[in-house]
């Protein structure tokens, strides 16, 4: 079994702290942002500035890759998320965080091509499903400490913006003094859009609208909490739930889908979804714990659509 994991171990490491930061930094941004006082409009664009500069990424991040390699590649993508992390907590301004996490978005998804092709090219036929299966566990505990850190720290100070830069950095460090053979240069594919929707719409088309909504409650959740009154631990617990539940939920879900038809799962994980925010909103107003409670439940729903 360790034989397995042995390849792959320094790169979890970095993962883990790569994460980690990504977490911290993603619910640190809008509760500081809301005590600020900086707009719903604002904090939302931080959401599509993320999303905007992800997709930017997955299109450019592969030329760097390819001219500097795997490891190399990984420590810039990690190092610009420090620095951003810094300039965020140097620099309280709505209009330049909106800049500033579009070069997140980026940097995010040079660092997870990094990441998921150099597993990808690492895993055999006979350990693929254990390999990702031990990357997801380790991405869903490593965002959730992240969004935990927040509860101890305290968000109007600069510290928690340091913590995420030190992370950031310290996930250079495990791939930087590995010993194992590091990936081949990527091959240039492009992206066919029109080809992912001919082979598949019904997927395609519920991708695009998985993304939306939890892209605003990933962004704005945070925000909704401090407005109804909970705790920022409250948020940060209720954030993390929506996490954990949505990671319990993938190995049933897949399950299921493997024996059911996939669009009848899809349909009833997106309504239990649905209904769950109509529960919250109606609710919200009276029991902050009720809320906590049905944030898990939405997103054993919809964190498990994409499986």
């Amino acid at each position: 079994m360790f034989a397995t994991y042995r390849p792959i171990l320094s790169l979890l490491r970095g993962t883990a702290f790569l994460l980690a930061a990504s977490g911290l930094h993603g619910l640190l941004l809008p509760l500081r942002g809301q005590i600020e006082g900086f707009s719903t409009a604002s904090l939302g664009l931080m959401g599509t500035a993320w999303a905007g500069g992800f997709v930017t990424g997955c299109f450019f991040a592969p030329r760097l890759v390819r001219r500097a390699g795997h490891v190399r590649a990984f420590g810039a993508f990690a190092a610009s998320g420090a620095i951003i992390a810094l300039l965020t907590g140097l620099i309280i301004d709505e209009y330049f965080w909106i800049l500033l996490r579009a070069f997140t978005g980026f940097t995010m998804a040079g660092a997870f091509m990094v990441i998921e092709s150099w597993l990808n090219e690492k895993a055999t036929n006979e350990n693929r499903g254990t390999v990702f299966g031990l990357y997801m566990m380790v991405t869903y505990a490593s965002i959730m400490g992240g969004q935990m850190i927040v509860a101890g720290g305290d968000v109007r100070s600069a510290s928690l913006f340091m913590i995420t830069g030190i992370l950031f950095c310290l996930s250079l460090i495990p791939t930087a003094v590995s010993t194992q053979s590091t990936p081949k240069p990527l091959q240039d594919v492009k992206l066919d859009v029109k080809g992912l929707y001919a082979n598949s719409p019904v997927s395609a088309v519920a991708c695009l609208l998985i993304g939306i909504a939890n892209g605003a409650w990933g962004t704005l959740g945070a925000v909704y909490g401090a407005r109804i009154g909970i705790s920022t631990a409250e948020i940060a617990l209720m954030m993390s739930l929506v996490v954990v539940s949505g990671a319990a939920m993938q190995l049933p879900a897949g399950r299921l889908s493997d024996t059911t038809d996939r669009r009848f799962v899809l349909a009833g994980a997106a309504f239990g979804a649905a209904l769950v925010a109509v529960l919250i909103f109606l609710f919200a107003p009276r029991s902050g714990v009720f809320v906590i409670v049905l944030t898990a439940a939405y997103g054993a729903f919809a964190y498990t659509l994409y499986s």
